[in-house]
């Protein structure tokens, strides 16, 4: 978690720098792909602080209300995030990129805000290989993009997703601004909002449909099956495992509960120090397990 944060409010410090630049740049040239970049930055300035919020309050620990405490407001917020980068970003992008290529305009000051876009995309790129560090380090032997898919950390992939995203679309808006400058057809530029819109909706489409499986209620990583698997052959009180099941409540905060099946003729005393140990153990090789529910049985 400490990782995110940091990777979070790295990318807001550079999208609130950036944004500032891009405003100033938009209003000088009166591009539409400028705009549209404008936009989607002030964007990404909000989203990363909804992000933070999530944070925080994923963090507050379990009460009455909430027993298994708020880790999963950290997948709400995240969706909020994906739905204001389809609308806030992608819709808007498409509707202006849409009017320039009917309306078209000449823009001006071409160079200032190649400029500009130019120091937005050193900024940016920083930012989204300071993400694929950090995802590199986290997803083990994993490949890249099935880490994308299987991950449970959806502050981090929200992040890399905007970064991404942002990466893309200033490489858009350089190609479109210099097209309509050499060409002297303002649809070139009308082009590169609507492309740039395109792209930050398919990322959008891609995160809300990721962060939605977590919020609904996703299991855990299935390498958590084969390690109680692992336990089960190796604990000499434990004949069988009948049942696990596992929920992901929040980034590094795993719900399970089993039953199994127990060595015969133990006293209570001993089946209940035998499943605290059980625990224990299965604790101590994934820490993110929270909560543990065991059920001694005879059958599933």
């Amino acid at each position: 978690m400490a990782g995110s944060l940091g990777e979070i409010i790295k990318s807001l410090v550079v999208n609130v720098l950036i944004a500032c630049a891009k405003a100033v740049a938009a209003a000088m040239s009166g591009s539409g792909a400028m705009l549209a970049e404008t936009l989607h930055s002030f964007a990404d300035c909000g989203n990363q602080i909804l992000l933070l919020v999530g944070l925080r309050s994923s963090r507050k620990p379990a009460d009455f209300v909430h027993p298994l405490g708020y880790g999963r407001a950290m997948y709400f917020y995240s969706f909020i995030v994906a739905l204001l980068l389809f609308f806030g970003g992608g819709v808007f992008s498409i509707r202006e990129g849409v009017h320039k290529i009917l309306h078209p305009q000449p823009v001006e000051s071409v160079w200032i805000a190649l400029a500009i876009l130019v120091f937005s995309l050193a900024g940016e790129g920083w930012s989204t290989i300071g993400n694929v560090r950090e995802i590199n380090r986290r997803r083990g032997d994993k490949g890249f993009f099935r880490y994308l898919r299987d991950t449970k950390d959806s502050d981090l992939i929200v992040v890399f997703g905007e970064n991404s995203a942002a990466v893309v679309g200033l490489v858009l808006a350089l190609s479109a601004l210099v097209l309509a400058h050499e060409t002297g057809d303002g649809r070139w530029d009308g082009l590169g909002s609507l492309a740039i819109g395109l792209v930050l909706v398919g990322v959008a489409t891609f995160l809300a449909r990721e962060v939605k499986s977590l919020l609904v209620g996703e299991s855990a990583d299935a390498s958590l099956v084969t390690i109680v698997e692992e336990l089960v052959e190796r604990d000499p009180n434990v004949d069988k495992l009948l049942r696990v099941l596992t929920l992901q409540q929040g980034p590094g905060e795993i719900v399970v509960a089993m039953k199994l099946k127990m060595r015969s003729g133990m006293l209570t005393d001993e089946l209940v120090e035998a499943i605290n140990q059980f625990e224990r153990d299965l604790k101590a090789r994934i820490p993110e397990v929270r909560w543990s529910f065991i059920e001694p049985d005879n059958a599933d």
